[in-house]
């Protein structure tokens, strides 16, 4: 960690500084002057002397500052005298700067100050070319400054020109304000903050290198609006501020991007000002004893986080320069109001009484403190003899605004002398012998390193350095938790692309354990910068979304889920544990929990609330908050007892074991146990299409309007065998492209299906009319990850089922019904709550290969043959497991059911055209209904829970902004004597691919529940 120094102001008006390599406060003896204020850099300090003078205090160096002054002798060549200073009018001046049009005479330059001193006489610097430029300029130049200042008249002013070789800077420039200022602040970026008088606060917007000064001001409300805010202190991306009462306040959100930042914080402890370091480390003087406080603890992620504590250190002898030792236990002596609560009431004091106010140039304005003390004059006595011999330290040096013409022939001083210094009398105070009194700090050069811990708190001993912390037991803690980083964001408008953004989320911890966040995205839009934000407790689900080259996902909200037009990044972990920490939502998913798949394997469950169900207002689908458990599967199934099955693409069943997390949570938010390895293998397909031609026969070479001859099954995206990649950097090849057999349609012997033309339906024949053909080709890929599952061997699995019961049921067995991969029916026995695995498979004959089936309330168990008709099975009881015999029920007309879902009484249906059924007619006499109809159309899937609720998932739903696929929607309305419900309610669109609804408490009135308990009787 470099050397650097903490500057403090008594309230005597006395400099101190506090190195961070040191263990003593150091008075800067030599400036026989008092101070207000000051602020301090790595590389100077500014301070506000009591004649309400600005000075310059440069840090003592063995090599003196240079600084080259340049003028440029313009002539022009004629025939009679060659080149000669006859110029003509249209030119520019004899003695100019660079470009021309400043007139630049050698008797013109001025001297900053007395401090500085002319080293050499003109001389000329030979040159052979000369070039403009800059305009490109990347970076500031070494050692630029931005140096703001407020009048006694609340103006604000920039102090231009201030550099390494000029630390006192050129101009000064006034600053257009929406009102009068009392103080400011500058941060060491582009965010400078104020304090204007009725205690509001100002922002500073635009600041950039080609505008320091910034081009507008914004209001900020101040953090209690019964008290005015009285001081300000930014840093790079933080601001605090201290009200009227003294009360410490932080500000949320605070970036280059968003400067007015989007909330305030109440946080411990009484402050009468406050400093922001480098690093965002923040110093403060404690209101109750004026000691100086540091924030321990405060790193780039946790900018709030510790608490402030007293830095008590020793500090120079008043009679010399020999350190003296501070009694601990020293009585708190009455604390003088000079240089903040004086200065005040001086300036209320001059308004009020109508005196001309002072010149623009001659003073700085302080801050507008709680309570303004009667004005007084400070008794300053003589100065001892002893007291002006000393080391030598860095001088002050006095900066004028007013920019005053210094005469030439004055005694140059020396270059660290003093000038424009007016020279006070000073003696030793009755009870100099305490600790100091600070009345102002200043860390802007103090360099702190949070895991470099300072020697002024490991010194042991009555001359060490104590640090004591605030009384914050008895007050709740409040912290802000930030953590920042750059990530991808997906910009949805032309140019479509990827961007580098900045992204800091920002989570913040309340007084009785509540927690919110906030997401915020930090981008350029032509040069100008944007941001986006998103509130973490309004997410409602965060999804991977399957990228060939990155880990991408889409962040939804309720009003992004309406638009249909979410936040697309490239990162998932940390924000996706942020938004479940803002719910308070920890561990397993409970036993009532709503499971679902996307198309892309991934899985997610959703805790319903109460009102979900209520009538007639429940909470809304787009309201309901997804996260994400670990594993990969194709298809989940679940009850209310806690018993959960899944099947992955490779036909593979698993069960739930109770955990949580894994996958890309694992060592995150991850359970330590019940978390196993999971893997799956699917197929990727492209489709190899030829057309037919007299002279060739089927070639490659197809018509300028036909498909890609490699391309995807809708033909509109070209796939080639060495082009195609796995769906995601988490998929490998284990295999080669080999043709594929079995396709819808069947195909000849070498694999080719033949139409008349693309796209048509295909035929595994050629007839005299087909004149195109195509072929698949398939490549599996594997998938590793981790997860809360355990696989089930060894029969592999198309689909499976779970008996749906409400939570209260006490169920020795649990029936779980599956169709295996080649359409046999299969019962598994043995499955409990303890046992969700089950122990073997019973075969339940069937005549036909099955591919959907469904278990309903009252184990009545309904099936879907290949062929698209239904059936229904007779006799299924906890005594006879496997029930009795197949009921044939006819399939709509000229439809082909490919789904099926039964509830307690309600059987809904879903063809492969996407329109979804309606069993009518099913009782308990007649259980296998008699007809069907037809309820709504664009529906994948449906799922149907133990009360009968109804849940789809939509093939597309357009919204606001774009369309979605595989959208979770709701059916609203659904009662005992509304079955079939009324309208539907559309929830989060992230190609979800399969959802399971289970027990959600159904309120209804006290008729409605007798019937519906006597009709699940059967």
């Amino acid at each position: 960690m470099p050397v650097s120094q903490l500057w403090a102001v008594d309230v005597y008006g006395q400099v101190y500084s506090l190195s961070t390599a040191g263990q003593q406060w150091e008075k800067c003896s030599n400036a026989h002057m008092e101070f207000k204020r000051v602020t301090a850099t790595q590389q100077c300090c500014w301070g506000i002397a009591f004649d309400n003078s600005v000075y310059l205090n440069v840090h003592a160096s063995e090599l003196p500052i240079r600084y080259q002054e340049e003028t440029y002798e313009n002539q022009r060549w004629n025939p009679v005298d060659g080149f000669s200073d006859h110029l003509l009018p249209s030119d520019r001046w004899q003695w100019s700067d660079v470009t021309g049009l400043q007139h630049q005479p050698l008797n013109g330059f001025q001297l900053p100050s007395h401090s500085w001193d002319w080293e050499d006489d003109w001389y000329w610097v030979t040159c052979f070319d000369l070039s403009c430029g800059g305009w490109e300029i990347s970076e500031e130049p070494r050692g630029q400054l931005s140096l703001w200042a407020v009048s006694l008249q609340g103006k604000v002013w920039f102090r231009d020109g201030v550099c390494h070789h000029n630390p006192e800077g050129s101009s000064w420039e006034e600053v257009p304000l929406p009102g009068e200022v009392v103080q400011i602040s500058c941060g060491p970026g582009d965010l400078v903050w104020a304090v204007l008088w009725d205690g509001q606060l100002i922002v500073r917007q635009g600041i950039s290198r080609d505008c320091p000064k910034g081009t507008s001001w914004v209001v900020v409300e101040s953090p209690s609006p019964e008290v005015g805010a009285a001081h300000v202190a930014v840093g790079t991306s933080v601001a605090w501020a201290v009200t009227k009462n003294n009360k410490v306040w932080f500000r949320r959100g605070v970036n280059s991007h968003n400067p007015c930042g989007s909330g305030w914080i109440s946080m411990v402890g009484e402050m009468i000002m406050i400093s922001v370091g480098l690093n965002d480390q923040v110093w403060a003087i404690s209101c109750e004893d004026r000691t100086v406080c540091f924030r321990q603890g405060v790193t780039s992620s946790e900018l709030t986080e510790g608490a402030f504590g007293h830095v008590t250190s020793t500090a120079p002898d008043p009679l010399g320069d020999a350190t003296f030792n501070l009694s601990i236990e020293a009585p708190t002596p009455r604390i003088p109001k000079v240089t903040s609560d004086s200065f005040i009431s001086e300036l209320v004091s001059d308004r009020e009484s109508g005196k001309a106010s002072r010149d623009v140039g001659s003073a700085i304005v302080q801050e507008e403190e709680e309570e303004a003390a009667i004005p007084g004059e400070v008794h300053v006595p003589p100065l001892s003899s002893n007291q002006s011999s000393g080391a030598p330290d860095p001088q002050w040096s006095n900066v004028d605004l007013e920019e005053t013409q210094i005469q030439h022939g004055q005694s140059a001083a020396d270059s660290s002398s003093l000038s424009s210094v007016a020279t006070y009398t000073f003696a030793m105070e009755d009870g100099a012998d305490e600790r100091p009194l600070w009345a102002w700090v200043s860390g802007g050069g103090c360099s702190v390193d949070s895991h470099s811990p300072l020697s002024w708190f490991n010194c042991s001993g009555t001359t060490s350095v104590s640090f004591h912390l605030l009384a914050e037991r008895v007050l709740p803690r409040q912290s802000v938790w930030v953590k920042k980083g750059a990530i991808q964001w997906w910009r949805d408008w032309k140019p479509h692309k990827w961007v580098d953004v900045h992204l800091a989320l920002e989570q913040f911890s309340g007084a009785e354990g509540y927690k919110d966040g906030i997401l915020f995205i930090y981008y350029n839009y032509y040069d100008e910068k944007k941001y986006l934000h998103a509130f973490i407790n309004e997410v409602t689900i965060l999804v991977p979304v399957l990228n060939k080259s990155k880990h991408t996902f889409a962040l939804y909200t309720p009003e992004r889920t309406k638009q249909r037009w979410p936040i697309r990044l490239a990162a998932l972990a940390l924000l996706s544990v942020s938004c479940c920490n803002s719910r308070g939502v920890h561990g397993p998913p409970s036993k009532q929990a709503i499971w679902s798949t996307t198309c892309n394997g991934d899985v997610f469950v959703s805790e319903p609330s109460p009102a979900l169900e209520a009538n007639p207002y429940p909470t809304p689908s787009d309201q309901m908050f997804w996260r994400q458990v670990g594993g990969h599967l194709r298809l989940v199934e679940c009850n209310s007892l806690g018993v959960v099955w899944g099947l992955g693409y490779d036909h593979t069943a698993w069960v739930y074991t109770g955990g949580y997390g894994g996958g890309f949570f694992q060592g995150l938010a991850s359970s330590t146990d019940n978390i196993y390895t999971q893997t799956d293998v699917k197929s990727v397909y492209i489709y190899e299409n030829q057309r037919w031609n007299p002279v060739s026969g089927y070639t490659n070479r197809g018509l300028p309007t036909d498909r890609y001859m490699w391309s995807d099954v809708s033909g509109l995206h070209e796939c080639t065998k060495t082009g195609t990649k796995p769906p995601s950097p988490q998929w490998t090849w284990v295999s080669d492209w080999s043709v594929d057999y079995s396709v819808s349609g069947g195909t000849d012997r070498e694999g080719w299906q033949y139409a008349a033309d693309f796209p048509a339906s295909y035929s595994g024949y050629k007839t005299i009319k087909d004149f195109v053909r195509r072929r698949r080709w398939a490549r599996k890929c594997k998938l590793t990850t981790t997860g809360p599952w355990q696989e089930i061997p060894p029969i592999p699995l198309s689909d499976v089922t779970i008996l749906p019961c409400v939570a209260q049921s006490s169920v020795d067995l649990v029936p779980v019904w599956a169709i295996g991969n080649k359409g046999d029916v299969l019962c598994r026995l043995g499955v409990t709550t303890l046992t969700p695995a089950g122990s073997s498979w019973l075969h339940v004959e069937t005549d036909q290969p099955f591919k959907s089936i469904s278990i309903g309330a009252a184990s009545q168990v309904w099936a879907i043959a290949r062929d698209g008709s239904a059936f229904h099975r007779g006799l299924v009881s906890p005594q006879k497991p496997a029930g009795d015999c197949w009921y044939h029920i006819p399939s709509p007309v000229e439809q082909k059911l490919k789904q099926i879902s039964v509830g307690c009484t309600s059987v809904y249906a879903v063809d492969e055209n996407g329109n979804l059924w309606y069993r009518q007619g099913v009782t308990p006499n007649c259980p296998q209904g008699s007809t069907w109809e037809h309820i709504s159309n664009n529906v994948r899937k449906v799922s149907v829970g133990p009360l009968n609720q109804v849940w789809i998932i939509a093939d597309k739903v357009q919204g606001s902004h774009s369309l979605s696929r595989g959208t979770v929607c709701h059916r609203l309305g659904v009662s005992p004597m509304e079955p079939k419900g009324q309208s539907w309610d559309y929830g989060i669109g992230v190609k979800t691919s399969a959802i399971r609804s289970v027990a959600a408490h159904q309120p209804v009135s006290q008729e409605e529940e007798e019937e519906n308990r006597n009709d699940k009787i059967f």
